[in-house]
């Protein structure tokens, strides 16, 4: 083939990728990106479009070097294309005050809700900016409702990357019933002191992997409060609460997590590390679930799982989520307290099959040793473990 072939072809090619993947400039639709006026029917007229596009890979594009601000709005499918992107190189802001926020329906929950969307990518290396500081002034002085800045509902197939969500009013990004989906490379950033401000929440979604990314928030880096088959790695957090499965069985209600595998997380003065919480009086299961290759800095309590969570003033005494079959392996690092273990289990079920193997947790201070607590612990515990779990020894 000669060289003017050659270049007809990478023409043609170059041209049908064009006009196979067309993109949505909300620009184009009337959007300002001035910081200042409100966006969102231009958002909105832009995600209609993008919806109903029927060829390649339509994108909707928030361009960089522009601040867009929107109220509480809802991206809803299912759309025609068999994959749709939302690419946010600039920046997506809430409004500024509680009162200026306008709802669309009687649902407060969400800031941006994503739903019915199959094979939704949202990438782009921009910035969603919750604006929660009135919020939780407001939560602190009278325990206000406050919304999450984002929620994927059923979208199946997710994959969000490289995107950073700051400053929301309580949770950052949550994913419900929103299977094969992979979450990679974000950051997640709000004040220690911001008051519930969960990192990523996790529930009735099952095949979901979280990786190689940071988050500084408020409450738990990761909560697992329902779902299976999940593998988490690569997971800087701190400050924050640590990776938590639950809390799970409120107001004795059913809760389920299994298969979940954590591995090459890091956590820096975080208040927990590899936490397993539920209520009192709920029913269910937590089952195998590992916590692997862990390195801790300054944590308060490493490995931690609390039955006792919230007691439940109606509870059953003899009903609780069933933990069993749980491992650590391979932790490292420094706790701030004298309990770097402790094993909180509920006396009706107790607590099963629970593994310590090669764990090293000494004292952040020189002059203290850990140790280890535990009640309604039942397994085993290595020898060699700094601190010695002696309850699981016997």
């Amino acid at each position: 083939m000669n060289m003017q072939g050659l270049f007809a072809i990478l023409f043609l090619c170059f041209v049908t990728s064009s006009q196979a993947d067309p993109i949505f400039d909300v620009l184009k639709y009337g959007a300002s990106g001035n910081g200042q006026t409100d966006d969102s029917q231009a958002f909105m007229k832009a995600w209609k479009d993008v919806c109903k596009a029927t060829k390649g890979y339509p994108t909707l594009l928030v361009p960089k070097g522009r601040t867009f601000v929107l109220q509480p709005m809802v991206f809803q499918g299912p759309c025609k294309a068999p994959s749709i992107n939302f690419k946010i190189q600039g920046t997506i802001r809430a409004p500024r005050g509680i009162s200026s926020w306008k709802w669309p329906s009687s649902d407060r929950n969400t800031w941006l809700q994503f739903e019915y969307i199959k094979r939704l990518v949202v990438d782009g290396r921009g910035v969603f900016d919750g604006q929660g500081a009135p919020w939780w002034d407001c939560f602190k002085k009278s325990k206000c409702q406050r919304p999450r800045a984002i929620s994927f509902h059923a979208c199946e197939g997710l994959r969000v990357n490289r995107v950073n969500v700051i400053n929301s009013p309580a949770g950052h990004i949550c994913l419900s019933s929103c299977n094969s989906s992979v979450v990679s490379n974000i950051h997640l950033r709000a004040p220690k002191d911001s008051p519930n401000t969960d990192g990523l929440g996790i529930s009735e979604s099952s095949h979901v992997t979280i990786r190689d990314s940071t988050m500084e928030v408020g409450d738990d880096c990761v909560a697992i409060n329902g779902g299976s088959y999940m593998n988490i790695s690569g997971i800087f957090c701190g400050p924050g609460h640590g990776i938590s499965i639950g809390s799970l069985g409120s107001g004795g209600s059913y809760g389920a997590v299994e298969e979940v595998h954590v591995r090459n997380c890091t956590f820096t003065r975080s208040s927990n590390g590899a936490r397993i919480k539920t209520w009192e009086g709920g029913f269910g299961y937590v089952r195998k679930v590992t916590f692997e290759d862990i390195l801790l800095k300054d944590v308060q309590y490493p490995v931690l799982i609390d039955q006792h969570y919230t007691a439940y003033t109606a509870a059953d005494n003899k009903k609780a989520i069933k933990i069993s079959d749980i491992t650590y392996r391979n932790f490292r690092g420094t706790s701030t307290l004298e309990e770097a273990v402790k094993l909180m289990c509920d006396n009706a079920v107790g607590c099963t099959n629970i593994l310590l193997d090669d764990i090293k947790i000494t004292s952040s201070d020189p002059k203290m040793k850990t140790k280890a607590t535990c009640s309604n612990a039942h397994g085993k515990s290595s020898a060699s473990n700094i601190p010695q779990v002696s309850c699981l020894l016997k």
